[in-house]
């Protein structure tokens, strides 16, 4: 009833009788809902779990994971740990205007990434540790600061706010999630705990609400104060809102959960929840265990299922181009924010945005690993079998490519790779998700919004060691 409450405060304002009535009519409607969201979970389900990895999809992984990770270990400063925004596919110079440019929503993949290289032994556990203690010391102790939070691009060199940028609340987020899954992978490191806890601890969360009561800001200016878009839509902000709920310091209320909107579109047969390009699927999902979770109240959403849903349909989305842009095949096909020869843009669909050029973005494909490896896998074979180095080199995919013109970006972008490398390691241990949830702040957020473990909906059973459906 609490819920209803808030999902629906007018009803409560009717007379005692008619709220009776209402409830008893929306019990109906939820109830039908529930049946047809188990359904179309359970197809879901089937569709994304049926095979296990093979050898060769092993070593296609291993390949580009490792390929993946020498971009945060090569383009990052090692007195700072700051990463850069952005590299030459080919790791040379870049121009001046980003030879030394930060980003930390790249630096939280950075860290993260560490992680996994440490665990597979592609670097010494000391090496890794010494890296993430020099990034946390800088950020604790160094990096410029504003109640916690931190400007989204820096000189890499000494932490100073670049080209104006806002100091930013989801990738401040998105850091903090790097930082939190170094605390739960050295989770038995004094230091290592100290250094994070006090950097999380210090992000003041009910500031950046900015005097709204429930929803964040995107960010703050010192030149004009708080930007006026608020997270209040479906997003990438998931982390944001859990992290901001569960803060031992500053916490905002639970009910911000419900304050934005949801909004579903049904494309190809899917129904879901978006509100942009792909990648506002898959970048919370780096991090926070989604599986088999739902919302306890209507319409019970299962986050997880809804990014498997959006994958499919943004495939199925993809191959409706292909009259259009002949680039586009069974194999060859994904859009999410990226390079394109008229700069970055953030594009993708359903529904179609006007700017789509044919152009081809590896992360879209690479970002959903974890969700639907039964065609995210072949997809990124194919490209690379099909076109090899032209647009798989030192840190594994460009950033984009056009297959129907031929133009090929010269650059990798930090957040592309990075979400590339983490999709993979959870598709095939699910790491990255047990070092994460470590963090029992993410755990009580969690619980407190209202998301629940289901034994109406069987587990996904080790999603990262399934893989493609068969035929």
């Amino acid at each position: 009833m609490e819920r209803l409450k808030l999902v629906f405060p007018k009803l409560f304002r009717l007379p005692r009788a008619r709220q009776v009535v209402v409830a008893f009519l929306l019990s109906i409607c939820i109830n039908a809902n529930f049946v047809v969201s188990a359904s179309n979970y359970a197809h879901v389900e089937r569709l994304s779990s049926e095979a296990r990895l093979s050898a060769s999809d092993e070593e296609f992984l291993e390949d580009l994971s490792r390929r993946a990770f020498r971009y945060f270990l090569e383009q990052s400063d090692p007195h700072t740990g700051l990463v850069l925004d952005r590299a030459h596919t080919d790791g040379s110079v870049h121009d001046e205007n980003h030879r030394h440019t930060a980003s930390i929503a790249a630096t939280g993949f950075g860290l993260t990434a560490l992680c996994i290289a440490a665990e597979r032994n592609w670097i010494s556990r000391d090496e890794a540790r010494g890296r993430v203690l020099t990034t946390l010391l800088f950020f604790a102790e160094k990096v410029p600061h504003v109640h916690g939070w931190f400007y989204h691009w820096m000189d890499w060199r000494n932490g100073e706010r670049r080209w104006q940028s806002e100091v930013s609340s989801i990738d401040t987020a998105l850091l903090l999630a790097g930082i939190l899954t170094a605390r739960g992978y050295f989770r038995n490191d004094r230091e290592i705990n100290r250094l994070a806890t006090l950097i999380y601890n210090r992000v003041d969360f009910r500031w950046m609400l900015a005097g709204h009561s429930s929803i964040l800001s995107h960010g703050w200016k010192p030149e004009i104060g708080f930007l006026k878009p608020r997270w209040d839509n479906y997003s990438e902000h998931n982390t944001l809102y859990l992290l901001a709920i569960g803060s031992p310091t500053h916490p905002i209320t639970a009910r911000s959960w419900l304050a934005w909107s949801r909004q579903r579109i049904t494309y190809a047969g899917y129904t879901y929840i978006t509100g942009g390009p792909l990648f506002i699927h898959q970048y919370a999902h780096a991090w926070v265990d989604f599986r088999n979770q739902r919302e306890t109240w209507y319409p019970f959403t299962d986050y997880f299922a809804n990014s498997i849903a959006a994958t499919r349909a943004h495939k199925a989305f993809c191959l409706t181009l292909a009259q259009e842009f002949p680039g586009y095949s069974e194999n060859v096909w994904g859009v999410t924010a990226s390079d394109s020869p008229q700069g970055y843009v953030a594009w993708g669909g359903p529904p179609r945005d006007p700017a789509i050029d044919g152009t081809v973005v590896p992360a879209a494909a690479g970002g959903s690993l974890m969700f639907t490896s039964d065609i995210t896998l072949p997809a990124l074979r194919t490209m690379r079998d099909k076109y090899g180095e032209r647009i798989y080199n030192r840190y594994g995919f460009v950033d984009a490519f056009n297959p129907t013109t031929d133009w090929t970006g010269p650059d990798v972008i930090g957040i592309s790779v990075g979400i590339t490398l983490l999709s993979a390691e959870n598709l095939r241990t699910g790491n990255v998700w047990r070092w994460f949830m470590r963090n029992r702040e993410i755990e009580r957020a969690m619980h407190s919004v209202g998301l629940r473990r289901t034994n109406a909906r069987k587990r996904f059973n080790s999603l990262q060691r399934s893989r493609r459906s068969k035929g």
